[in-house]
């Protein structure tokens, strides 16, 4: 089975670049982030002709997250129900059937934070407590989870072309890292890095002063899995050449294909 995320900085302006995209890697499973359409206004029936099904979380604007599949998804979920009023669509989660049993996949778009003396930052380090709280208690419930998604956050300084330049700044800082490391102690790997150890790759560069052919990028999407599926693990990489060309999303895809 393959696994892409990606966030594709609005779902209508990249779409003439997913549906190739879609056609060529042919993923059996893709998590989309930051689609900024309504639930109404995605683009189901030029996704469906592909031969995916269609789940969405949309939000007019901004935000908004899908999963596409090649099999229906079941037990689909939108947000955390916590019963916290949030009109933000961050968080999406569906089980999808394998050979090896069903398996639950979530496309999350973790908050960007703004600046770190912003409400924003504040909204996101909150956001971040949710989702552990709802992974607490759901982690184990269906089937594995894998958390897929743009997280907004480099785990480590060897994710970050110039750790000093982003040091204590929004995307790097150590409150966001410790909630997003919190999260991995509840039993999650960051299979990128688990196969890549010595790796330095990005998935996002800013579209400003030429980041992209420069490579001053970050590592801040990424699919996390529990340690049993690592050893189905078989490759996970960044299709950087995605991010090339005529009206680009400033990230690229992580594709993993995983033995089941």
């Amino acid at each position: 089975m393959k696994i892409a995320t990606w966030n594709v900085n609005s779902i209508r302006a990249r779409l003439e670049r997913l549906l190739p995209w879609l056609s060529v890697q042919a993923p059996d499973v893709v998590c989309l982030q930051e689609t900024k359409v309504t639930d109404a206004d995605f683009p189901r029936a030029e996704i469906q002709a592909l031969g995916y099904e269609v789940e969405v979380f949309g939000q007019r604007t901004y935000n908004g997250v899908a999963i596409l599949t090649r099999s229906p998804a079941t037990d689909v979920q939108r947000g955390f129900g916590d019963g916290v009023e949030d009109p933000q669509s961050r968080f999406i989660v569906a089980t999808v059937a394998t050979i090896k049993g069903p398996v639950r996949i979530a496309s999350v778009y973790v908050p960007n934070g703004g600046s770190i003396d912003s409400e924003k930052f504040a909204y996101k380090l909150d956001w971040l407590r949710r989702c552990k709280t709802w992974l607490d208690s759901n982690r184990e419930q269906g089937g594995p989870l894998l958390l897929c998604g743009d997280f907004n956050i480099a785990p480590e300084d060897r994710d970050v072309h110039d750790p000093a330049l982003w040091a204590g700044q929004v995307l790097c800082h150590p409150d966001e890292r410790a909630a997003l490391a919190a999260i991995r102690d509840l039993g999650f790997v960051d299979l990128f890095r688990r196969l890549q150890p010595e790796s330095q790759a990005f998935s996002w560069w800013d579209y400003r002063q030429l980041a992209f052919p420069k490579n001053l990028g970050l590592r801040i999407d990424h699919i996390y899995g529990p340690e049993s599926l690592l050893a189905l693990c078989k490759n996970i990489s960044i299709d950087r050449d995605t991010r090339k060309g005529k009206q680009p999303s400033d990230h690229a895809p992580v594709i993993a294909d995983l033995d089941f």
